[in-house]
């Protein structure tokens, strides 16, 4: 399917470089298309537009959903391609073509090995992580997500300045990473444990050696790690990738895509692309414009999702005859989230994730002062209550309500454990707080009495472990989230030492499930269902495989590199 060269142009353009394979979007998806272009003997070339790699990859938990995946099988998991493919099917239904779930579960394990053979890119298992819809058949305990191994940015050299960030809201002093299992240690140091002040010393040591040189701490972990070790295997590799190079326009030749035209430092150019170029742009979850068109009402203001991500690749793909996927019942992945300034004026989004809406003492609720939801669900089935609820009674924002025993002990949002001074959150207008719950009730804006009601109603269910409402705690998902020894449910705490205490949350988009239709190569499709020859895409430019359905940790990278894998190998004429 190769073309035969890049001597001519429908536009007689002269080349001013020529590359087998081009990737624009320097995220997960696009750096293992990259990855593996080069590893089949392509000459490759990333195109990143802004002056880091990463995107929203390098902000994520970097897991990858991955069923049957070569660990799990190390683990004597023989039947989990079967299981897996019955909860896609429960969870997606006719919204999206199977085929593609199908390929997902069957080409997974082959990427994953692929990395494993030819690169240091390499996973370690969760052997504890449940899918998030424990209610559908099919649903695993976990063993399906791969979380990527620990890694020293050191290694990068000079190159270390050109990996984008995690969000600071989610590091130590804003500025050195840490697990999730790593914070659940380290918050023993209260109990004198001798395990968590190791830990403290060890990674404190660390981070301060760091500071003398390098403006953050340099051991990574999370998406971070992820990032970081494709990227040092696609310097290994030799692979040019061009930073801060916007592309304008893709060039056909009688229906195949056989460039592109950049600008870069200044100047216009006509890069060739001979087996292909693929868009992993990530989606539109910056673009207020697109947000405005495509998401429900009230329209996500914010999002945590990378600024760059802003549509530009799914433009250039419609107007060469792409199509866009049908849309959803909201288009779009999503993180329930707190607002508030950092010091420098800038916004600071912070997605209540899995630390604080799961444990015990804390409760969610609209305006009337009424719970809506289970708040242990997933950030992404969290986010759609509010919606769903908005429907009906004003729930934008949804109020989180605690009590001074569940601050202390386990946070709330930006707010971490053990905090002493609270005052500054108060004065911004982060944290609301009063003394009586029906105080708090009118500082937030919800009804007092009803509010009153639901504190008594959760109280009742904290001492009996059964919440009658929402059932929250029933299941491994919920339970896993909560707090092991608390009992008799890790989900449902009393709230009732004063003072009591509110957070807001908002819906923010951490990707888009509207994309590009493609095919299980990664074609791109056009508007009557064939292919576009030379044309790929994976990640969030790719409509959604799930039909905008989220099935547990990892799923977007999964389906990113999973695609951009694909999409190579397709162009490299090796699958």
């Amino acid at each position: 399917m190769a073309a035969s060269g890049c001597e001519k142009s429908e536009k007689q353009i002269h080349w001013d470089d020529e590359y087998d394979f081009i990737v624009l979007g320097a995220g997960a998806g696009g750096m293992t298309a990259a990855l593996v272009s080069s590893i089949e003997g392509m000459r490759t070339l990333l195109i990143e537009k802004s002056a880091y790699v990463g995107g929203t990859s390098a902000r994520s938990s970097g897991s990858v959903w991955i069923p049957d995946n070569p660990q799990l099988r190390r683990l004597g998991v023989t039947d989990d391609a079967e299981k897996a493919l019955e909860y896609l099917d429960s969870l997606v239904g006719e919204r999206a073509d199977r085929a593609l779930r199908e390929t997902y579960i069957a080409v997974g394990p082959e990427m994953i090995e692929y990395l494993e053979k030819n690169s240091d890119v390499a996973f370690q298992v969760y052997r504890h992580s449940p899918d998030y819809r424990q209610d559908l058949p099919g649903a695993a305990q976990g063993g399906r997500p791969l979380e990527p191994l620990p890694f020293d940015g050191r290694i990068l050299g000079v190159n270390f300045g050109h990996l984008a960030w995690p969000l600071q809201e989610f590091m130590l002093f804003g500025r050195m990473m840490v697990t999730r299992g790593e914070v659940a240690r380290l918050l023993r140091i209260t109990s004198l444990s001798w395990d968590a002040l190791f830990l403290g010393a060890k990674l404190l040591v660390r981070y301060l050696a760091d500071r003398i040189t390098y403006e953050r701490g340099t051991r990574l972990v999370l998406g971070n790690a992820l990032i970081a070790r494709l990227y040092k295997n696609l310097l290994d590799n030799n692979v040019d990738i061009w930073f801060k190079t916007h592309t304008q326009e893709i060039i056909s030749e009688n229906g195949r895509m056989r460039g592109v035209a950049i600008e870069r430092n200044g100047g216009k150019r006509y890069v060739c692309a001979k087996r292909g170029i693929l868009l992993a742009g990530g989606g539109f979850p910056a673009n207020p414009h697109l947000r405005e068109q495509y998401f429900p009402k009230p329209v996500a203001e914010y999002t945590s999702a990378y600024e760059e991500c802003t549509g530009e690749t799914l433009q250039l793909a419609l107007s060469v005859g792409a199509s866009l996927g049908s849309p959803s019942i909201d288009n779009a992945y999503w993180f329930p989230s707190s607002i508030t300034k950092r010091k420098d004026g800038s916004t600071a989004v912070f997605p209540h994730i899995v630390l604080d809406r799961s444990k015990p003492g804390l409760i969610a609720v609209n305006s009337t002062g009424r719970r809506f939801v289970n708040e242990a669900v997933s950030y992404h089935e969290f986010t759609r209550a509010m919606y769903l609820s908005h429907s009906n009674v004003p729930s934008i924002p949804t109020m989180l309500v605690c009590d001074r025993c569940f601050l202390w002990k386990y946070g709330l949002g930006l707010i971490r454990p053990y905090t002493l001074f609270l005052q500054r959150f108060i004065d911004s207008g982060y944290l609301y707080c009063a003394e009586s719950v029906e105080e708090l009730a009118r500082k937030i804006g919800v009804n007092p009495l009803g509010l009153a009601e639901t504190v008594r109603t959760n109280n009742e269910s904290a001492r009996s472990g059964i919440d009658t409402e929402f059932r929250k705690g029933d299941n491994s998902y919920d339970r896993g989230n909560g707090d092991a020894e608390h009992k008799p449910n890790p989900c449902i705490g009393l709230i009732n030492k004063p003072p009591y205490y509110a957070v807001a949350l908002l819906p923010t988009p951490l990707g888009t499930s509207l994309g590009l239709q493609a095919n299980v190569y990664g074609q791109v499709l056009d508007t009557s269902g064939r292919q576009i020859a030379g044309l790929y895409v994976c990640g969030n430019d790719m409509h959604s495989l799930t039909g905008g359905e989220y099935q547990g940790a990892g799923a977007q990278l999964g389906s990113a590199m999973i695609f951009g894998y694909q999409a190579a190998r397709h162009a490299a004429g090796t699958v």
